[in-house]
């Protein structure tokens, strides 16, 4: 069990295997795990399948309920504070250019990643995104003050409920619409390279997904749907496996 400390920052981190680093982003919105990555919840185990090629790094994120991480509530940066979390543990690993995986909350994260630091990212695999839905531009907001908030002021009786609330409002509906931490014009102008997995329920919507596709000018797409029948995983790992081979120094 490893932590990595800055201020009143404190987030847990595991690593696995050896190679070039690969920086994993579990999916459950605010409460992503550790075991988001290794658990029954993701489709499959990210650590497990590339352990074998990569330095894999899965970390807890800030005030994750079932988590060991922790830090404030960064009320008007809600998305950046968890960018210098992400950014900063590869600092404290001396870890400078990388490669990530994120699945749900991972995706809205990974584009922060884009927009904060280019060129340490060298390629990005964004598994069932989640994404903002014109008809349901509440739904994170409401989830999370339902799903997040109550179990966080129980656990930390210094935030409020006041707090959260803003917190939430600053990260789901200032910019309510699209993936939440870029434009489309950043998107147009990306020239990271991204594999894109779609999945098409409330939270993760297909159309979000195959529009950053499409606008991603060096984006590529999986088959959809890549989840059912369960014997489509392994396909969908392999495209994984053959995308991040492509993109991977070939100094590493």
């Amino acid at each position: 069990m490893s932590f990595f400390e800055r201020g009143a920052v404190r987030i847990h981190y595991e690593e696995a295997g050896s190679g070039f680093p690969l920086l994993l982003i579990a999916g459950g919105g605010l409460n992503s795990t550790i075991s988001g990555i290794t658990g029954s919840y993701p489709p499959f185990n990210a650590i497990e399948e590339f352990r074998g090629e990569y330095r894999c790094i899965a970390f807890d994120l800030r005030n994750a309920n079932a988590g060991q991480s922790s830090g404030p509530l960064e009320i008007e940066r809600p998305w950046d504070s968890h960018t210098d979390d992400q950014l900063g543990l590869m600092d404290h690993l001396g870890i400078d250019r990388f490669m990530v995986l994120g699945f749900c909350i991972g995706g809205p994260l990974i584009w922060s990643l884009l927009k904060r630091a280019p060129d340490r990212i060298v390629a990005a695999v964004l598994a069932q995104p989640s994404g903002s839905r014109p008809e349901m531009r509440d739904l994170f907001y409401d989830n999370n003050r339902k799903g997040w908030g109550p179990e966080l002021i129980k656990r930390r009786p210094e935030i409020t409920m006041e707090q959260v609330d803003r917190f939430l409002n600053r990260m789901y509906r200032t910019d309510p619409d699209f993936v939440f931490t870029v434009t489309r014009d950043f998107v147009r102008h990306c020239q990271t390279p991204v594999l894109i997995l779609p999945d098409d329920i409330p939270a993760h919507p297909y159309a979000v997904a195959m529009e950053t596709a499409m606008l991603a000018p060096k984006a590529e797409v999986s088959m959809f749907p890549w989840k059912e029948p369960k014997e489509r995983i392994p396909l969908a790992v392999r495209q994984i496996r053959s995308f991040l081979r492509a993109h991977r120094p070939a100094s590493a």
